[in-house]
């Protein structure tokens, strides 16, 4: 029997069959509702841009702490000069996050020179992701290619930047950076079938669904962290991307949603993020500002708890393992982390209000 096309794979609407699985579509409504919330705020007229130049802050902190790199808000607020010093920084550059070179003492504040760089390249990637709108529909890949050099620059030797992975372990073993690799250790898929999986995950991008934002973002996230194209940098790029598809599909037209706050609060299996005020730029939630509330504490406001088996790192596990139910568990994790996002944005725009 001869194996389907990737054109009558992508004819099937895949990705609309996902959003079929059970829990998936009411989880997407219910964070679709949260995002409608969120848009509809009065402080949104005025200073929108505020809000999202905060958002993609915080957004970009929560994802290299989910990559062991966290550096409180406060901190990074006060390094965000040396993010300047850095945009034209080649590798092994001499500005502040220029790490390329094996360089390991920290700024005079002490803060961890690595977490600092991997942080401020976050910083960089998402300050530029509505730029890249229109090539991500376009043509992923090299939108992909474009936020690795980005988030990267300063960090690796511009030979790597934006190329794919061209075996297991990556460029990282070769350059000294392995550890930017992240929690998730070394890829478990070559890098032909990672090639293969790209291509593939592409064709499905580019073709038209009835699947929700959330559920076509959801599914990039995991397959771009399930095949780890670059070895390096690959779970900010997946959270990155993910964010593009809320932007470009219109679900966050103006990058107003923290999506990362929600994930690093469901990676602490934690949900008492974004709420109760918690937000504001001089007061930031536990998840944006880098500091620990507890285990399966909550705030009172109906999210709860987070069992265990819906953390982070569970939810992604179950997405690589396949199935409709492992992919379900994903996807609903990722709507559940994007209404807690809201949240986090929600309390900002309440801030700006009370300023």
């Amino acid at each position: 029997m001869t194996a389907p096309s990737s054109a009558s794979v992508v004819g099937s609407d895949p990705l609309a069959s996902v959003a079929a699985i059970p829990g998936v579509d009411e989880a997407a409504t219910a964070a679709r509702a949260g995002v409608d919330a969120l848009l509809r705020h009065r402080i949104l007229r005025r200073r929108s841009a505020e809000v999202t130049a905060e958002a993609s802050l915080r957004a970009a902190r929560a994802s290299a702490a989910l990559e062991g790199h966290d550096v409180p808000l406060d901190v990074l607020r006060a390094h965000l000069g040396d993010h300047e010093l850095a945009l034209d920084a080649g590798a092994g550059a001499a500005a502040p996050v220029g790490l390329a070179d094996g360089r390991v003492s920290g700024p005079a504040d002490g803060t961890d020179s690595r977490s600092l760089a991997v942080t401020l390249g976050a910083v960089r990637l998402y300050a530029e992701l509505g730029t890249l709108s229109s090539a991500w529909e376009r043509a992923p890949r090299q939108a992909l290619a474009r936020m690795h050099v980005l988030a990267g620059r300063g960090l690796l030797p511009d030979e790597v930047l934006g190329r794919p992975r061209v075996d297991v372990r990556g460029p990282g073993a070769a350059v000294g950076t392995a550890e930017l690799a992240g929690p998730w250790g070394e890829p478990r898929v070559s890098a032909m079938e990672m090639s293969v999986r790209l291509d593939g995950l592409t064709a499905v991008l580019t073709a038209p669904t009835r699947a929700p934002a959330i559920v076509v973002a959801a599914i990039i996230h995991g397959e771009l962290l399930a095949i780890r194209p670059f070895g390096v940098l690959d779970g900010i790029i997946a959270r990155a991307a993910a964010r593009l598809v809320l932007i470009s599909r219109g679900l966050d037209p103006k990058a107003l949603v923290a999506t990362d706050v929600g994930h690093l609060e469901l990676a602490h299996g934690s949900a008492a993020a974004a709420l109760g005020g918690a937000g504001a730029p001089s007061a930031p939630s536990a998840a944006s500002a880098g500091t620990d509330t507890g285990v399966g504490t909550s705030t009172g406001t109906g999210v709860g708890t987070v069992d265990p088996e819906e953390t982070y790192s569970a939810a992604l596990a179950a997405y690589v393992a396949g199935g409709a139910d492992g992919v379900g568990s994903w996807v609903r994790h990722c709507a559940r982390a994007v209404g807690l996002a809201a949240r986090e944005s929600l309390a900002v725009c309440e801030a700006l209000s009370r300023a």
